[in-house]
């Protein structure tokens, strides 16, 4: 079969025609038929050779983390899911330390060792390829009505565990309780790629008034897709953070999904008292910054401030993220179909990666 894989060694990129066809050999294994993968930074980033591990005795990795798929054939002992089913595979896998108490309990996301495996990343084949064979225990399945937008799952889920994690950090303030809405009732999101919107959808859901905040005019179809949602869009281009956060009042939480740390450590000026700043993004190879360490502190001290910052995401979070993105297509179908920008054949796959235009390019793997 075929695959889009990318060679360290060789430092190049090609579709591979000849990788082996993957067989259920485990009871509760399933194998997939690929449809559609999502293209990211980080697939452009292993693209430039600046990380990702093939799997062990194999020169080249199979890309794609951003999955959505099919499932063509079941083990004996798979009871939630048939041939026909629609999923979404989860990325990350547990390492194989005993002492690693996150993965011994299922939480590869917090893994404490470092040592996990993911799809399309590290020592694991990526979902850019025709089929693929995994435990059913990590799919995640998919209602038919999601079907043409599906694949925006995976980098929904990097919000919902985020801001999962901030409504728990938020439950320290004494008038928060069990089942109380989110905390964050003012909310500004950092950045409108795939990932700052959906975050963005995913406030808007929760109740909250969230500004856009980004480097794209305001006439940009990004800009378009913000307003369609109830959110303000504001461009960095016209107006500095604290012209943008003046007329917000406090601001509960920020959202960061661009990968600029001086962006980042910046916006804790505006953060409001007892606010969340969550860090999503990871900067690339740049030069040193020049932040004011002691400010920073004095400020989230004073103000009772919380970072946090996030990667990857758990069972919980892609189950919330399939509930949710079901919900946005129903209150804002026009925005989230908006989202996806370019669709190209597995043939094309590194025109989306050395010309990343648009929001959020696929690649078809199947119809």
């Amino acid at each position: 079969m075929k695959g889009a894989a990318v060679f360290p060694g060789e430092r190049a990129l090609r579709v591979v025609a000849d990788i082996p066809e993957p067989r259920v050999e485990s009871h509760t294994g399933v194998k997939l038929r690929v449809l559609q993968v999502g293209v990211c930074a980080t697939d452009r980033e292993i693209a430039a050779f600046m990380f990702g591990t093939p799997p062990a005795g194999c020169d080249y990795l199979v890309l794609g983390h951003e999955g959505f798929a099919e499932v063509v054939e079941a083990g004996p002992e798979v009871r939630d899911l048939t041939p026909g089913d629609l999923v979404v595979p989860t990325v990350r896998r547990p390492c194989s330390d005993p002492g690693c108490t996150a993965c011994v309990n299922d939480r590869p996301d917090f893994c404490m060792t470092g040592l996990y495996h993911e799809h399309g990343i590290m020592s694991m084949h990526g979902f850019m390829t025709e089929f693929v064979v995994d435990e059913s225990r990590y799919m995640r399945k998919v209602p038919v009505a999601i079907r043409d937008v599906a694949v925006l799952v995976e980098p929904l889920t990097i919000a919902e565990k985020a801001f999962i994690q901030a409504d728990q950090i938020q439950m320290r303030l004494p008038w928060n309780t069990e089942g109380a809405p989110s905390s964050a009732a003012q909310a500004v999101v950092i950045g409108a790629g795939p990932v700052g919107l959906l975050g963005a959808m995913a406030l808007r859901l929760r109740g909250c008034a969230v500004t856009v905040y980004s480097r794209e005019r305001e006439t940009d179809s990004r800009a378009d897709i913000a307003r369609a949602i109830g959110a303000n869009y504001f461009s960095s281009l016209d107006r500095t953070p604290e012209q943008m956060a003046a007329g917000i009042g406090n601001i509960d939480l920020i959202y960061e999904a661009t990968g600029s740390a001086q962006l980042a450590f910046g916006m804790l000026n505006v953060l409001g008292r007892n606010g969340v700043l969550i860090l999503t993004g990871v900067p690339g190879a740049h030069g040193p910054e020049a932040i004011d360490v002691g400010a920073l502190i004095t400020n989230m001290t004073l103000k009772n401030q919380c970072l946090l910052a996030t990667v990857n995401a758990g069972n919980d979070a892609f189950d919330r993220a399939i509930a949710d993105l079901g919900e946005f297509c129903t209150r804002w179908p026009d925005a989230v179909r908006a989202m996806i920008t370019g669709r190209f054949k597995l043939e094309q796959f590194e025109r989306p990666i050395h010309n990343p235009a648009g929001i959020k390019n696929i690649i078809e793997m199947a119809s």
